[in-house]
């Protein structure tokens, strides 16, 4: 280890920066962060420092530095385009005990000043030595993603707690309470704004200290359209942190994959004319399981609450006092139809957009028809392979134009995404030629217009006799019309 990490208090301390321009002014925002009193010796100052002294939020002495500019500082900063100068800071700082930086110049520096991820009260810092800052910058942005901003709440909610926690959980168990509270329901309420109900939980949370079951929790978690890197990162840290995961047909196996290896797995698909669980046995498994104690995902294709019958499972649990969360995601409507290069609204072509299940029930969808037929718009329906002649007759019967452009999308946002386009009229002999697979997303509208000029996405391609290329941009973009 070439430097030693080490955090140090500036409160309303003194800290010296040589240096006025654009440099030396990012040093001045972190210091004046850390709540330093900035002290600046510079020529002339950039815009931007300019404005911090008409507002007195610095001091500055215009000239060049001098050895007593060294009085009364806490911590020195040198941010000149002189290597002299810097060396001859550093060394005279370093000659009375101060500590000192050289902005880029490792080997002047007594500290290194470190790419930062702020979440006060929790800070961490990643530094290479000074070897390679933009590397140390790179490691910084990956952490920024996997630390919630709420970090810092919830560093001051464990801070207002505990002595709470002392008087009510034995030394022993206050390892184990702290790691359950700072990774389970508590947590999930502080990032997600919602404070009040964090400290009520954390009320819950003593009082279950002392219980020999306490409660568990139920997680709706939005697996979205099938493309692992769409999911949220607070669905996928909740995945991880899963006692077990109940999850449907449409969920994604690489999505699947993400959740906590050792947690138990539950199937509860449905699928067309065969349900391995029904709906009110899924609600109560969920309740039941969280009784026992268990962190409880459930886990869906889409949005929970978009066809999704998330609605029906958290009213169970809300009926019976059971802590819940529900984690939005990106539906299959938006994320399918963003990889297959269809806007859903455009200005020139559609000023509005239906959401509408195509599942059929005793051979009918009993659908307004006569709203869904309105021009300018794009009427999106899911699960509707099965029902697409019914769409087609409907429709057209309604007065949409049987040249009305329409998209089936097989398995969007994954490798096995195809598009098949054509027209209310041409459809069916299309879907009976090219037998696509469930699940399929079907667009409805002249945006469908506009998939070959901004379709980005290609799924990797694996060839076989006969069989025709995936939809996506560039040459081998297959036109799929009758």
């Amino acid at each position: 280890m070439d430097f030693f990490p080490i955090f140090i208090d500036i409160r309303q301390k003194p800290v010296l920066v040589v240096g006025g321009g654009e440099v030396a002014s990012r040093k001045v925002a972190l210091l004046r962060e850390a709540q330093a009193r900035v002290r600046i010796v510079a020529p002339e100052l950039c815009p931007a420092l300019e404005d911090l002294r008409q507002k007195d939020a610095i001091d500055y002495r215009a000239g060049y530095y001098q050895d007593s500019d060294l009085e009364d500082c806490h911590l020195v900063i040198a941010a000149t385009d002189n290597d002299t100068v810097n060396q001859r800071i550093s060394n005279q700082a370093q000659q009375r005990r101060i500590p000192v930086n050289a902005v880029d110049q490792p080997e002047y520096c007594s500290f290194i000043v470190p790419s930062i991820i702020d979440r006060s009260p929790v800070v961490a810092a990643v530094s290479t030595g000074g070897a390679s800052p933009v590397l140390a910058r790179l490691i910084r942005t990956r952490l920024e993603s996997l630390i919630p901003a709420g970090y810092g709440r919830l560093a001051d909610l464990a801070r207002r707690f505990r002595d709470k926690v002392k008087a009510r959980v034995p030394f022993d168990q206050r390892r184990r309470f702290w790691e359950k509270v700072l990774s389970g329901g508590v947590a999930e309420r502080v990032f997600a704004g919602q404070m009040e109900e964090a400290e009520a939980a954390m009320d819950r949370a003593l009082e279950d200290s002392a219980s020999p079951s306490p409660m568990g929790e139920v997680y709706l978690v939005g697996g979205g359209p099938g493309d692992p890197d769409l999911l949220t990162f607070r669905a996928l840290r909740l995945m991880q942190q899963a006692d077990v995961v109940v999850y449907d047909r449409l969920v994604a196996k690489a999505i699947l994959d993400l959740s906590r290896r050792d947690a138990e797995r539950i199937y509860v698909g449905k699928e067309r004319s065969h349900h391995a669980m029904r709906q009110e046995e899924i609600n109560e498994l969920l309740a039941r399981l969280a009784k026992e104690g268990k962190k409880v995902v459930r886990l869906k294709g889409g949005d929970p609450f978009i066809f999704g019958r998330g609605g029906e499972e958290i009213h169970t649990l809300a009926e019976q006092g059971i802590p819940f969360q529900v984690v939005p995601a990106i539906t299959a409507a938006s994320g399918c139809a963003a990889y297959a290069g269809i806007p859903l609204t455009h200005r020139d072509y559609a000023q509005s957009v239906t959401f509408v299940t195509g599942h059929l029930k005793d051979g009918t969808m009993n659908l307004n028809w006569e709203q869904l037929a309105q021009p300018r718009q794009t009427v999106v329906f899911y699960m509707g392979l099965v029902g697409l002649p019914v769409i087609c007759k409907e429709l057209t019967a309604h007065g949409v134009s049987p040249d009305m452009p329409i998209a089936l999308v097989q398995q969007g946002t994954t490798e096995k995404q195809r598009v098949f386009k054509g027209t209310l009229g041409t459809i069916q002999e299309i879907v009976a030629r090219e037998h696509p697979k469930p699940p399929t997303l079907i667009i409805v509208g002249k945006v469908v217009e506009l998939h070959e000029r901004l379709s980005w996405y290609k799924a990797p391609q694996h060839p076989q006799k006969g069989a025709t290329s995936p939809v996506g941009p560039g040459p081998e973009v297959l036109k799929l019309e009758a």
